[in-house]
């Protein structure tokens, strides 16, 4: 493996009702790789006629969630009453800060076609003086995400800065997160810009300074080094981090926060209800058991 690389992620498969999941972060070799902390590849999964996504309500605190889409739709809808179709290339991202609750569904025109499902969900550990900051949502358009192009490369900056641009998304630390597409022969040099840098193929095939990356698989690359990345028949990667995040972070179902007293605080108000309520849904996810 080359010294460039410190390691590599391997997925761990999840059912997430009609969907499988490959679940990279959080890993024993990397809890974090800068304030991410959660990184699910969803699909590609043909969902049939009359068959959707239906996560009903669930709560987060301390952390934003990234959903980005290759393919399909979803519906999103949380308790500040925001309801935001998201389609492919588009950036939902939603605060939770001190506790949001949301429901994602595929949209009912799709579900009644059927469409295929594909796309990246991430979590973003919030800094402490955010942690518990009014949750927020915001939804950002492909064409308003810059694209920079590098030698065969396209690549389109979803969150933070990344090659001279910066997105339009409002993040709360330095952040690296950026969808590539490489055309046969694409390669390009990925500069130390940012502290922690994850490099995660979706598909095709991707050489790090010479070594494979496996489909699925997650590389943790090294501090303070360019690396040069390059695929022979095309692929889709994504680029993520930033700056490392400021102290420990705990993770329980979908809280994180930096101690765990704040977490059973957040899983008795869910218990009891108190966290809010997503317009016109009834439904919600109860507290898992602990095993």
């Amino acid at each position: 493996m080359s010294s460039s690389i410190k390691a590599v992620l391997k997925p761990h498969l999840r059912d997430v009702g009609s969907l499988t999941v490959r679940r990279v972060l959080p890993a024993m070799a990397a809890r974090l790789i800068g304030p991410f902390i959660f990184f699910d590849h969803m699909g590609p999964a043909a969902l049939e006629p009359g068959v959707g996504l239906d996560v009903r309500p669930h709560p987060h605190i301390g952390l934003a969630t990234v959903t980005y889409l290759f393919e399909g739709a979803i519906m999103h809808r949380d308790s500040l009453g925001s309801a935001q179709k998201i389609v492919p290339g588009d950036v939902n991202w939603m605060t939770a800060g001190r506790g949001i609750v949301h429901s994602e569904r595929t949209p009912d025109e799709d579900r009644a076609s059927g469409l295929t499902m594909h796309g990246i969900q991430t979590w973003v550990a919030l800094p402490l003086d955010d942690e518990e900051i009014e949750p927020s949502f915001a939804h950002h358009a492909a064409d308003t995400l810059p694209v920079v192009e590098r030698n065969g490369v396209t690549l389109r900056v979803i969150a933070g800065t990344a090659f001279g641009a910066t997105s339009p998304v409002e993040t709360f630390s330095g952040t690296l997160y950026v969808a590539g597409e490489f055309a046969p022969g694409g390669a390009f040099a990925l500069e130390p810009e940012h502290e922690e840098r994850g490099v995660y193929l979706v598909d095709g095939d991707l050489e790090i300074d010479g070594t494979s990356l496996e489909v699925g698989q997650m590389a943790v690359l090294a501090l303070d080094e360019t690396v040069t990345l390059a695929s022979t028949h095309g692929a889709r990667v994504m680029l993520l981090g930033g700056e490392k995040l400021d102290g420990e972070r705990f993770i329980e179902w979908n809280f994180v926060a930096s101690s765990r007293e704040k977490i059973e605080a957040a899983k008795r108000a869910w218990t009891s209800q108190e966290m809010g309520k997503v317009p016109g849904e009834t439904e919600w996810i109860p507290l898992p058991e602990r095993k």
